[in-house]
């Protein structure tokens, strides 16, 4: 009886996990985002001719810019830690080989916060605003501030070419938004 408990509380952490992850995979999936698997080989990044992005989102004012990139943050922090807060909760109540597999989850959830945080810190340091970038195993997102007189092929090489050093993804994986 006891065991039948500490796996039904193991399934419905699970549960909650990929909702949570479904959800924030919808999120992403439902901005409108360039796909730059063609503009972004060797070539065409070495060549003069320009890049030309969709660009629907009117970030005139500096508080709009702000206001997103902080409410991004936010709710990319408030999943991870509830999913966090489920793990702890499995690890606490959950069989061994549950506190195992929720342990493998959890370090799985802090090494892509840091990547994703060293990945926002060194495109910020290049120069621009501000950023966020959100990774899944499907691939990496990153929202960035257009810089004045938008983004360009350079820009996103240099997007890129941090990405790909930071997390390991491959050019088909990366999709960079202009904010």
């Amino acid at each position: 009886m006891k065991n039948w408990k500490k796996n039904l509380l193991a399934a419905s952490v699970l549960l909650v996990v990929c909702a949570g992850i479904y959800m924030n995979w919808t999120y992403t999936n439902a901005q409108q985002v360039g796909d730059f698997t063609d503009t972004l080989n060797s070539d065409t990044v070495m060549s003069e001719d320009g890049l030309i992005l969709d660009t629907n989102t009117d970030a005139n004012e500096d508080n709009t810019l702000v206001n997103y990139f902080a409410a991004v943050r936010l709710s990319r922090q408030e999943a991870r830690d509830s999913a966090v807060n489920l793990l702890q909760e499995a690890m606490a109540y959950g069989s061994e080989s549950d506190q195992e597999q929720s342990k493998k989850q959890l370090e799985q959830i802090v090494q892509t916060a840091l990547c994703e945080a060293q990945i926002e810190s060194l495109i910020i340091a290049k120069g621009y605003a501000d950023c966020v970038a959100y990774m899944s195993d499907e691939g990496i997102s990153v929202a960035v501030a257009s810089p004045e007189g938008g983004m360009q092929t350079s820009d996103i090489a240099v997007i890129a070419d941090i990405v790909i050093t930071q997390s390991g993804y491959s050019m088909e994986q990366i999709r960079v938004v202009q904010v």
